[in-house]
């Protein structure tokens, strides 16, 4: 970013306090009729003049093939960003507000809320074309309104809600005349008959106190938060505490008394955020209690109106909702890798619907998107930001004692059945750590992935045995195990055995198993990683393979033929010799699939991140063991079904309780530093 010289750093503050006075006016605008207007959601420009995340706050021209965008492109210089809701066009430039986070996601309004109108204000300083648009739900832009602007003058715009029932957003554009123009602030409003609820914001932290430190910076330093914000809890479960981390001091004076951090032992995601729920449903010390918990994980960067925006949005809803954000790439800005998420209850799979995850805005922005203008339910919405009111908690419980994984989507899927349901709100977000380059499907977390999407399938299934949820889970296990993936075979066996003895004993794994199946690595070469490529021998084998590339997935004709030859090989065959001492391959992960990794007796596998490798060796007899356990406990799964479901639902009220989840707390007292 270039530096400011004096006068271009004049002429910023200058415009920031005329920002302040079109702003008060915007703020204090009645609707038509005298009706009083409650701001819902403001305009806003990236914090920190980030130049990267730009896509996501001003949409770029559509351009057809051959077209250049000279004299309609978005603002690309810092200086043209005069504050957090404050923007220079210049002279003959046109810029969309209809974008990700300045768009209003209209058709959800019309679904789930009780609004039947929204009100824009634009504040304006220059003359030149304010053009507001609505969109339906195929993605088909229609003005709807236009004025020119002169001067410093507010325009309202009142614009029904009715014809978005399937999907739709509305915006607007800025069009500058020769001497340019500005955006002082806008906003989008609605009838206001009720009071703003209250939030505690809940961060559940192990060992990220830098993360954390800033996340309460940003907090601290937001505009209009204090208007709904109760406290802001810190849960620590770590040893390297987020008080001891430089700046700590600094940004919990800024807090001003609302920042509490409480310390406990590692009870993973579901015992962090469940301490935020409990601290909620219980209260603070002088009796009050916020509406609404908003969960946050702890590795995020916030887009801090995404609060206020979730805060709003649930104070219109009909009924008690379930409020989410969507995810964008910390390392990539303006990728979105979660925007609605679902349940597939036959298999019991959660995931994106639809595709609707790697969508990079800065390639093609939300009005060149059809596909983000249908309007799109979602079953649940993941903890990175996830809203839940005070309410629904006293009704259905706090999380499940799961450690991690399935906590989010089988909390949604009992608020559903109790009538609360979930939406993920389009222009709320923080910005996370991808997963893409995490491969917890075979480090110590595949336990948890097993386990408790069982114990999901158990209390929520539908289907009788729960429909392909036993036959995946047999699939899964046989896939590692032939992949030489013997340590993440032998913890989802024992994720099995875990289920079977019943849900009575879920609280008081909560502390131990985690480190229980870490522990378990030592004993698994394909466990243990190296991040210095020379502690491997030269891949080498007598006959290089026929194939160019790695081997490509059987056809569903030649999969039973594949399979008996595979397992043939796998638990008859002997190891060649020569892959004893050294790889047959070095294998990339993304190459890392199970119908390549069962042809090879030896191989060294790149991890996700890139970062080191380890040395997966085939042995026969642990392929016999691992597939006979197997077979006995996926029969023994499969003859229990009804009876384990009956037992885990029954439970559900008593392990999911505050009274319950209070005594775990005090069970497990915070870890040394």
């Amino acid at each position: 970013m270039s530096e400011q010289t004096a006068e271009q750093a004049a002429e910023q503050s200058e415009s920031q306090q005329d920002a302040q006075g079109y702003l008060s006016k915007i703020s204090n605008t009645p609707g038509r009729n005298g009706q009083k207007l409650r701001e819902v959601a403001r305009v806003v420009l990236p914090a920190n003049q980030d130049l990267d995340a730009l896509p996501l706050y001003v949409d770029g021209p559509v351009l057809k093939e051959g077209q250049t965008a000279a004299g309609t492109e978005v603002a690309e210089h810092p200086d043209d960003l005069l504050s957090r809701r404050s923007m220079r066009i210049r002279p003959g430039r046109r810029v969309s507000f209809g974008s990700y986070f300045n768009a209003f996601p209209a058709s959800y309004w019309r679904r789930w809320t009780t609004a039947e109108k929204v009100v824009l204000s634009v504040g304006t300083q220059g003359s030149g074309s304010l053009i507001v648009y609505r969109s339906n739900a195929r993605g088909i832009s229609q003005r709807v309104e236009d004025r020119r602007v002169r001067g410093g003058e507010v325009n309202d715009f009142e614009l029904t809600l009715a014809p978005f029932g399937d999907g739709g957003w509305y915006w607007f554009d800025l069009i500058a005349d020769d001497e340019g123009m500005t955006l002082e602030g806008a906003s989008w409003s609605v009838v206001d008959d009720r009071p703003a609820g209250t939030v505690t914001l809940g961060v559940t932290t192990f060992n990220r106190p830098d993360y954390c430190v800033n996340t309460i910076r940003t907090i601290a330093g937001a505009d209009g938060l204090d208007d709904v914000l109760d406290e802001l809890i810190i849960v620590d479960q770590g040893n390297k505490l987020v008080e001891d981390e430089d700046g700590f001091d600094a940004t919990e004076d800024a807090m001003g008394g609302k920042l509490r951090v409480i310390r406990q032992g590692n009870l993973g995601g579901s015992g962090g955020f469940s301490r935020n729920m409990y601290e909620v449903v219980q209260g603070r010390e002088d009796g009050s209690k916020s509406d609404y918990v908003l969960i946050l994980d702890d590795d995020i960067l916030l887009e801090t109106e995404g609060v206020l925006r979730a805060v709003a949005f649930a104070d219109f809803c009909r009924k008690p909702t379930i409020v989410g954000g969507h995810m964008f790439d910390m390392y990539n800005r303006p990728r979105l890798n979660g925007y609605a998420e679902v349940i597939n209850r036959y298999r019991f799979l959660w995931g994106p619907i639809d595709d609707l995850g790697g969508l990079d805005f800065s390639e093609a922005g939300l009005r060149s998107r059809p596909t983000l203008h249908r309007r799109w339910d979602a079953d649940y919405n993941g903890w990175w930001m996830c809203l839940i009111p005070r309410v629904v908690l006293e009704d259905v419980g706090l999380s499940l004692p799961v450690f991690i994984k399935w906590d989010d989507s089988e909390y949604s899927l009992r608020a559903a059945e109790a009538g609360y349901p979930t939406v993920s709100l389009p222009g709320a977000a923080v910005w996370h750590v991808s997963w893409m380059d995490k491969d917890d499907a075979v480090d110590w977390q595949a336990y948890f992935h097993e386990r408790n999407r069982l114990i999901a399938a158990l209390l929520h299934s539908p289907f009788p045995r729960g429909g392909r949820m036993i036959r995946e889970s047999f699939n899964v296990d046989t896939k590692h195990t032939i992949s030489m993936q013997y340590y993440a075979a032998s913890t989802v066996l024992m994720a099995i055995e875990d289920v079977l003895r019943g849900p009575e004993h879920l609280h008081g794994m909560l502390g131990t198993k985690m480190p229980e199946i870490r522990a378990l690595k030592d004993e698994f070469t394909d466990a243990q990683i190296s991040k210095d490529p020379g502690d491997f021998p030269a891949a080498r084998r007598s006959k290089p393979p026929k194939r160019i590339g790695p081997p490509k997935p059987p056809t569903y004709r030649a999969l039973l033929p594949w399979a008996a030859k595979t397992v043939v090989k796998q638990i008859a065959l002997p190891v060649r010799d020569l892959a004893k001492t050294h790889p047959e391959e070095q294998v990339a992960h993304q190459d890392g699939k199970w119908y390549h990794l069962s042809t090879l007796d030896s191989a060294v596998v790149s991890n996700a991140d890139g970062t080191g490798a380890s040395w997966y060796k085939r042995d026969p007899q642990a392929v016999r063991d691992l597939l006979a356990r197997s077979a006995r406990l996926h029969a023994e799964l499969f003859s229990r079904w009804e009876a384990l479901a009956k037992q885990y639902r029954e439970a559900l009220p008593q392990i999911t309780s505050p009274q319950s989840w209070g005594q775990t707390f005090q069970d497990n007292p915070p870890v040394e530093k």
